[in-house]
C-alpha cells in the first residue's frame, strides 16, 4: 500500500493525457495536448506544479528517478493519436512502446523502489505486461477506433494477421504470470515473514490489483475473439468499398 499513491499519480498523468486525445472533440487538442506537455516538463523542472496531478507525478519521478525519456516517448504517442492514420509495422511497435510499455516500466521503478539490479531483471517482463494491456485495448475499441477516431493501430486487417496478434498477447500474458511471480519472490526475498514462499507468493498474487486486472483481461481476450469475426469482415467489406 506504501506505493499506492505514487503509482495513482501515475495513472493520473497518463488519463489526462489519453482523455485529451480521445474525448475532448469539441476542443483544440493539439493546442490542449501541447500545453500538457509544456506544463509537465515545467513540472518536472521546477520540482512543483499548481497542478495537482502533475504536482504528485514530478514528485513520483524524481523520487523513484523515472527515467524522461519514458515520459518523452509516452507524449509522443499521444501526438501521434492526434491525427487519423493508419499504422505500418515500426508505428505499430513505436505507439506501443509510448503509450504502454512506458508507463509499465515508470510503475516498476515504483515497485522496485531504487533496487537497480531488481529493475534491470524485471524491464523485459514489464513492457510485455504494458503492451499485452494495449493490444487488449485496441481488439476491445477495433470497431470505434476504425469508424469514429480513422485509426487502425494494427499494421495490416486480416484474418491471419488477428490470429497472430491473438497469439502474440496470449504468450505475453503466459510470460506475465511468470514475471509476477518472479517479483512477489524477489520484493519478499528479504524479509523475515515465516510464511512458505509459495504462501506469500499467493498471497501476493491474491491482493496485487494489477495481478486481477490481468485475470479480467485474460477473459477479455476470449470474449473478444468470439466477436472478431463480424468485425473484421465489416472492416474488410468497407476497405473494399472505398
Amino acid at each position: 500500500r506504501r506505493f499506492h499513491d505514487y503509482i495513482y499519480a501515475i495513472y493520473g498523468f497518463v488519463r489526462i493525457a489519453d482523455e485529451i486525445v480521445d474525448t475532448f472533440h469539441d476542443q483544440d487538442k493539439d493546442d490542449l495536448l501541447k500545453r500538457f506537455i509544456d506544463d509537465t516538463h515545467r513540472a518536472i523542472d521546477n520540482r512543483l506544479s499548481t497542478h495537482p496531478i502533475l504536482h504528485a507525478f514530478q514528485d513520483t519521478v524524481h523520487r523513484f528517478g523515472i527515467d524522461r525519456s519514458y515520459i518523452d516517448a509516452f507524449l509522443h504517442s499521444m501526438e501521434m493519436d492526434l491525427k487519423p492514420m493508419t499504422y505500418d509495422r515500426a508505428a505499430y511497435e513505436e505507439y506501443i512502446y509510448g503509450s504502454a510499455e512506458v508507463v509499465g516500466l515508470m510503475c516498476l521503478r515504483v515497485f522496485c523502489d531504487g533496487k537497480d539490479d531488481l529493475f534491470d531483471r524485471l524491464v523485459e517482463p514489464a513492457r510485455k505486461l504494458g503492451a499485452a494491456f494495449q493490444k487488449v485495448n485496441f481488439l476491445r475499441d477495433l470497431s470505434a477506433d476504425f469508424e469514429q477516431l480513422g485509426r487502425s493501430y494494427f499494421p495490416s486487417v486480416d484474418v491471419k494477421t488477428f490470429d497472430e496478434e491473438i497469439s502474440e498477447i496470449q504468450l505475453e500474458i503466459q510470460l506475465i504470470e511468470k514475471s509476477i511471480e518472479k517479483l512477489a519472490k524477489e520484493l519478499f526475498a528479504d524479509t523475515k515473514l515465516k510464511k512458505s514462499r509459495r504462501q506469500i507468493k499467493q498471497n501476493t498474487l491474491d491482493e496485487n490489483p494489477r495481478y486481477k486486472i490481468l485475470q479480467e483481461k485474460k477473459a477479455e481476450i476470449e470474449i473478444q475473439k468470439k466477436k472478431f469475426q463480424k468485425q473484421k469482415i465489416q472492416i474488410l467489406i468497407h476497405n473494399r468499398l472505398q
